[in-house]
């Protein structure tokens, strides 16, 4: 899996937002401060990324990906040709395409963070009837992130997805948790109790919304995420780039230096169950992956590339500095 933060732009000011962090390149430098491309150069360096690493699914997110439309005008249908599955991730703060609805193998999923109430303030313009006039006869993938004040008002989860498994325009209803970085303080982290919860009452909904995707060993993985990078098999099996196409975000999309611990990622969590699953006998998933991993590093050695450092333990969170705030946008 390829990931690639094609534009350091974003109209959006949404406070937190993990890819705006100090930290989230781990060199210095912020993802405002890169040089991001346009026009060939962004066109044909994003082609490039994934003739390089043969990804079976892209994610173009940002910044704001739609910011680029003229360039995604190009490269979507370019990724559709090459057999990649691709998606999109965007805040629908502009219209989506309608004609990108017929390439195939492409999915735009829009940033829908709680209720109107939670989600306008934290993500204007991108506000629920922007977004609502921007997906009209569309078809997109809904996204959650879901915080600590989410759960303080009764009936909220449901209210969120009867509202979203009802329109049209929505295909999946998918979310993730808030995620911090180490050493974070912040009213939105959920607590190990606010997680077991979650994993009740969300599959729990699922029979009565069929969009929602959800079971119950996604939501375990919720109560006991993978301990660290290493651990995590989304980490292992995904590669990132920032806005330059050069810069590595690591160990995983976050950046920085995320509490895997604390880990919500729709993603990681969803991978994290699918690697118990039997493949024949005591075989499991896990065990192929590690398998693949372990050829894959012997590989890079041997070629002189480095080695990823979502490859490598999670630092202690003992001395770790504040870091900003986390907001999962794919």
């Amino acid at each position: 899996m390829l990931s690639i933060e094609i534009t350091r732009e974003c109209p959006l000011s949404c406070p937190g937002c993990y890819a705006y962090g100090e930290t989230h390149l781990g060199t210095g430098t912020t993802l405002r401060q890169l040089r991001d491309l346009r026009g060939d150069a962004l066109v044909e360096g994003v082609l490039g990324l994934v003739r390089q690493h043969h990804p079976l699914h892209v994610s173009l997110v940002g910044g704001e990906p739609l910011i680029r439309l003229r360039e995604l005008d190009r490269i979507l249908p370019a990724l559709s040709k090459m057999g990649v599955f691709t998606m999109v991730v965007t805040s629908a703060v502009v219209p989506i395409p309608k004609h990108w609805m017929e390439i195939p193998r492409l999915r735009v999923a829009v940033s829908v963070d709680g209720l109107p109430e939670h989600h306008d303030p934290r993500r204007k313009p991108a506000t629920y009837d922007r977004i609502l006039r921007n997906i009209a006869d569309r078809r997109v993938n809904v996204h959650w992130v879901i915080t600590k004040a989410m759960l303080e008002r009764p009936g909220y989860l449901e209210e969120y997805v009867s509202f979203w498994n009802a329109r049209d325009e929505v295909d999946h209803l998918w979310m993730s948790l808030y995620t911090p970085q180490i050493g974070e303080s912040s009213v939105e982290i959920l607590s190990r109790d606010d997680r077991e919860r979650l994993a009740r009452e969300l599959p729990a909904l699922q029979p009565r919304y069929p969009k929602l995707l959800i079971n119950d060993g996604i939501a375990r993985a919720w109560v006991n995420p993978p301990e660290n990078p290493k651990d995590c098999l989304f980490s292992k099996m995904s590669i990132n780039y920032s806005a330059d196409l050069k810069t590595r975000v690591e160990p995983c999309v976050f950046g920085g230096t995320p509490d895997c611990r604390q880990c919500g990622c729709g993603i990681s969590s969803a991978l994290h169950w699918i690697k118990t699953i039997p493949v024949a006998g005591p075989l499991k998933v896990d065990h192929l992956v590690r398998a693949s991993t372990a050829v894959g590093a012997a590989a890079a050695t041997l070629s002189a590339s480095f080695e990823p450092h979502r490859w490598r333990a999670q630092p202690p969170a003992s001395g770790a500095g504040k870091s900003a705030l986390v907001q999962i946008n794919s």
